[in-house]
């Protein structure tokens, strides 16, 4: 599978402020005999020929097709040398070190105005032209948004990504473990272990994201704080993504084929709450001043049990395909519009006017935004630094991470019919905002 990842402290931060994001993937790849068998694909009859004796003249395509060590996008070793984005990324080594994240391969490969990021891929990337084999692959993803400063947000959102990350890894791998007919191996269904189903799996994403919540409790008590932090995070394993979420980190799916974008996740927030209400717009809620507001968070104020203590998670499975990429990210990629406040005064103001409404689109990153960055970009790598970069230049309000994830060893999108539903609601547009924690205290 491929992924990548970028965070950023965001353009109005630099220098004067901290990054309380943090994110983590945890990645395991399984290869056997001659790859995965999760869907036909052509073989290769001349690099076939060129395993079969190593001494044959072959031609650079056939050459290039029994490589196995180019584990980076296409293109992303000509980009990653450029020594012009080198000495662009130069430029924001400083915040760098006011950003943190876990990756399980923590590759520093900066690109412009980004702190880190990393991109992998099995050897079966266009496995369908080359007869490659393809791996299996199962992956954990955690993005975590803090508030509080750095001695609270900084730390919440660490604990929910190292935590949910260790929490996740064991099931991740068990349930990749439990089907191994992908290799077409025979293996006594005694041996294995029992193959968990979709409730079981979405429990534990409930159970991990518990358990990150008690240790930031803990740590607020100990530390006589207010730690806080939303959460997006989920096991890709067998074809599915099963994933929850607290607050306003968010998850899509954008879809290559059908070029589409789903939104995976609804905010926990008051904005999100007005609108489903009916009381604002979708252009309302993009610019609303209330917009960094949440109703949902990790953590809190040391005041409750850390052991008993609990926090309501949203939980869901979706099926994915091998045009799909999913893009996880906090809410500083929506919220990036510096200059909200007034664009919603002149908004309800001019009484909704749809030419107000055109040009609030063309401030702020819309879903569709999200979608055209990864549709367009020529890699996972490209397209998580162009999010980051368009999040700056729409006015860079708040830190930005993103996690990116896709894997070209699942069957194709159907051509007609045939893909389930994936929004969270197909019959409303969600678009949102960014964080202030409201509690009852």
């Amino acid at each position: 599978m491929r992924y990548s990842t970028n965070y950023d402290i965001g353009e109005r931060k630099r220098g004067q402020g901290i990054n309380e994001d943090s994110v983590s993937v945890t990645v395991f790849e399984e290869g056997h005999r001659d790859g995965y068998r999760g869907q036909d694909r052509q073989v290769d009859d001349e690099a076939d020929a060129a395993a079969a004796d190593p001494e044959a003249e072959t031609t650079d395509e056939a050459d290039d097709s029994g490589e196995a060590t180019d584990h980076g996008e296409p293109g992303a070793d000509e980009e990653d040398g450029d020594p012009e984005t080198a000495a662009e990324s130069d430029d924001g080594a400083s915040d760098a070190d006011d950003e943190h994240g876990d990756d399980a391969v923590a590759a520093a490969q900066p690109g412009p105005d980004v702190s880190d990021h990393s991109d992998t891929d099995d050897a079966g990337e266009g496995a369908e032209s080359d007869g490659r084999p393809m791996n299996r692959s199962a992956a954990v993803f955690v993005v975590a948004d803090g508030a509080g400063g750095h001695d609270a947000g900084d730390v919440a959102s660490y604990i929910a990504t190292t935590v949910v990350a260790e929490e996740l890894a064991p099931m991740a791998i068990r349930t990749a473990r439990s089907y191994p007919n992908g290799f077409d191996v025979d293996v006594a269904r005694g041996v294995l272990p029992d193959p968990p189903g979709e409730g079981e799996i979405q429990d534990a994403v409930a159970e991990a994201i518990t358990a990150a919540h008690r240790e930031i409790i803990r740590y607020a008590d100990e530390t006589g704080t207010q730690s806080y932090t939303t959460v997006v995070a989920g096991i890709y394993v067998d074809g599915k993504l099963h994933y929850g979420w607290v607050g306003d980190s968010r998850a899509y799916v954008v879809n290559g084929a059908r070029e589409t974008i789903s939104a995976l996740t609804r905010d926990h927030a008051v904005v999100q709450e007005w609108e489903d209400s009916g009381e604002i717009d979708s252009v309302e809620a993009h610019v609303h001043p209330n917009g960094n507001e949440i109703t949902r968070a990790l953590g809190g104020s040391g005041y409750e049990d850390p052991e008993r203590a609990s926090v309501e998670v949203d939980t869901r499975t979706v099926r994915l395909y091998a045009e799909d990429t999913v893009v996880a990210t906090s809410d500083g990629l929506i919220d990036a519009q510096t200059d909200a406040p007034r664009l919603y005064e002149e908004y309800v103001e001019s009484d909704s006017s749809e030419a107000v409404a055109d040009r609030i689109r063309e401030r702020v990153v819309t879903d569709d935004d999200i979608r055209d960055v990864v549709l367009e970009s020529t890699s996972l790598d490209a397209a998580s630094r162009d999010l980051v970069t368009l999040a700056n230049e729409r006015g860079g309000k708040d830190n930005v991470s993103v996690v990116l994830l896709a894997d070209d060893a699942l069957p194709e999108t159907p051509d007609e019919g045939g893909i389930p539903v994936r929004d969270i609601d197909p019959d409303i547009d969600i678009s949102e905002r960014d964080t202030v924690i409201m509690t009852d205290e």
